[in-house]
């Protein structure tokens, strides 16, 4: 429905604890915004996920 991408670590912990003060409508607010219909934003990532369980 929504990511962004950081180029480390800290800046992904920086922006988690920016969205979890948010409140839930300003949350979906945000993922209307750039995903209207909600689509699964990972249905191209040709993930294997038998490979991730291991």
């Amino acid at each position: 429905m929504y990511f962004e991408e950081f180029d480390n670590g800290n800046e992904t912990e920086k922006r988690e604890r920016q969205f979890k003060k948010w409140k839930r409508d300003w949350k979906i607010k945000l993922i209307e915004d750039m995903n209207p219909s909600w689509s699964d934003l990972s249905i191209n990532w040709n993930l294997n996920y038998n490979k991730l369980r291991k």
